[in-house]
């Protein structure tokens, strides 16, 4: 049995989150729990309530520790209480995750150093800050690290890490249980494949919220760098 911690936290992606929760808690070899300061409720970025199931205090050693993305990620970029529960996760963890904007924080954690990952497509040019090496897959292995591309990325990456660790016909029947064949009604989930004033205006939207992030990575490097030095 593999005991997974999902980090859950105010203004998380919720699909981040939930479409690893569901391929984990679908796997029978998998006890998932929702993993934040409190038990609290707290609320989505797009307003879906969600409840921890365990607070940072009471958690155990996880086998695996999964850290999704979203808005909230970025004033976690400078929390010690966050950025040390990770570390001591990290420890233990058969397998360091995250998914989309989540491997920022791992990254200001200090656990992405010499190691090979991805996030979401507007925020793979802000790993190196963090001494990573960034690629541009749906789905990076570096040993005991895997990272998961953005948002819908979650779902790829969840079913490979049950492959990873039970084998392809168990990541299969998952897959083959949810219908999960996506045939999307456009090709404009990648900025390489979206018509270029689709991509701009997107980039246009986030523009505040990207140089905010921006600002706050270097920030969490800098703060590395000073604890390593």
């Amino acid at each position: 049995m593999f005991h997974i911690g999902i980090l859950v936290f105010p203004m998380v992606q919720q699909l981040d989150l939930t479409g690893p929760f569901e391929v984990f808690s679908t796997w029978p070899e998998a006890r998932v729990d929702l993993v934040w300061k409190t038990t609290e409720p707290l609320v989505s970025s797009t307003g879906l309530w969600l409840r921890p199931t365990i607070a940072f205090e009471d958690a155990p050693r996880f086998d695996i520790i999964c850290v999704p993305g979203g808005r909230g990620i970025d004033p976690l970029l400078l929390d010690d209480e966050v950025l040390d529960f990770l570390r001591a996760q990290a420890l233990a963890a058969k397998f360091v995750t995250s998914v989309c904007t989540g491997a920022l924080l791992l990254g200001a954690a200090g656990l992405l150093v010499g190691k090979r990952a991805t996030t979401h497509w507007t925020c793979v040019d802000l790993l190196p800050v963090f001494g990573a090496i960034p690629i541009r897959e749906r789905v990076v292995f570096d040993g005991g690290l895997a990272t998961g591309g953005g948002v819908t990325a979650g779902i790829d990456f969840a079913l490979a890490l049950v492959g990873e660790l039970a084998g392809a016909e168990a990541a299969m029947a998952i897959q083959l249980q949810f219908e999960y064949a996506p045939k999307p009604p456009f090709d404009a989930g990648d900025p390489s494949s979206a018509p270029p004033v689709v991509v701009e205006a997107f980039r246009e939207q986030s523009r505040e919220s990207r140089d905010e992030r921006e600002r706050l990575v270097t920030q969490a490097a800098r703060r590395l760098d000073r604890a390593d030095g």
